[in-house]
């Protein structure tokens, strides 16, 4: 895993299967994860420098978060419980064509206790059609949804515009760090 300190954190969480390494995909505009129908494919936190309108941010993907005293199970969530730690913003990501299952519910129970700002995002919304179908999402406490689909696009650029507005405001540049600008000298008279 890379890390760029100097930039913000934007973690993808989520179970296994929901199309966390299709948007870090999707968003970095290349492809850099592995893409599979099988869960359990991504193991580890992979980050990369993404970008949108000029604002540059550590993307990181992670793989489904699911403890089930399975030995590797519960290391890859401890990974994304990593990655929550280490983040300035979660992208929590759930399958809007399975409907709400109980292990978001305990992936949202923990990201409400974690100091960090989180967007919902209902990924696998393919049309207008399934717009509906994220409203069920409101129950687990984060906020207002967002119908994406990684796989097609959809709506993606609105949750990099979500993305850009919640990461913190970048640091304000002290007097030693600006050029000083040259001065052009005027003829006296």
């Amino acid at each position: 895993m890379t890390a760029n300190t100097a930039l913000p954190v934007v973690s993808i969480v989520g179970r296994p299967n929901v199309g966390k390494s299709t948007l870090f995909n999707r968003i970095l505009g290349r492809r850099e994860a592995i893409v599979e129908e099988r869960p359990g494919v991504t193991r580890d936190r992979k980050a990369l420098e993404a970008e949108w309108l000029g604002t540059h941010f550590e993307l990181v993907d992670t793989g489904g978060w699911m403890p089930s005293g399975n030995e590797l199970d519960d290391k890859v969530s401890a990974q994304s419980e990593k990655a929550i730690e280490d983040s300035d913003l979660i992208v929590l990501v759930v399958d809007g064509t399975t409907g709400m299952t109980e292990e978001d519910g305990r992936v949202a129970s923990l990201l409400r206790r974690a100091d960090v700002a989180v967007l919902l995002v209902v990924n696998k919304i393919d049309s207008p059609l399934r717009d509906v179908d994220i409203w069920e999402f409101l129950s687990l406490g984060l906020g207002d949804p967002l119908g994406v689909s990684a796989l097609h696009s959809r709506n993606t650029g609105d949750l990099l515009d979500q993305i850009i507005g919640a990461l913190p405001a970048a640091e304000p540049e002290s007097p030693d760090d600006v050029e000083e600008e040259e001065v052009s000298n005027v003829d006296e008279i």
